[in-house]
């Protein structure tokens, strides 16, 4: 039986997701993805099976997300479930069509939140001084 472990990350999020040989059926974090909510994030998870789906019909996904929003989580779980799935087949028309499709499929997103810094009220923003 064959079995790959893949990750992916999103500004705070770390999916990790297990592929191995199955029915298709995908689950984040224990629960089915059908039941998935919002249905926007369930819409950006599903995204490499829907461009996939005779290879999804023969696997079994499980992720683990923690951390970060649930759209961060669900980009996450997306690019977890994207390296799997180019693993598992080893097929390299597979990579092509996810990075046809868009590079963050494939490549984590390194974006994160710039964080605050002393004497304003976020990262860039400042007191002003009236003295004029």
């Amino acid at each position: 039986m064959k079995v790959v472990l893949a990750v992916g990350r999103r500004k705070a999020s770390l999916a990790r997701a297990t592929v191995k040989d199955g029915k298709g059926r995908v689950f984040v974090n224990r629960r089915a993805l059908e039941i998935h909510q919002p249905e926007l994030a369930r819409l950006k998870i599903l995204e490499p099976l829907a461009l996939v789906p005779e290879l999804a019909r023969r696997v079994d996904i499980n992720v683990d997300v923690s951390g970060g929003g649930f759209m961060g989580q669900a980009e996450a779980a997306r690019t977890a479930i994207a390296r799997g799935l180019i693993e598992w087949s080893e097929d390299a028309k597979v990579r092509e069509l996810f990075k046809q499709r868009d590079w963050t499929l494939i490549k984590s997103d390194v974006r994160f939140k710039e964080t605050k810094k002393p004497g304003g009220r976020g990262a860039r923003a400042k007191v002003q001084k009236s003295y004029r």
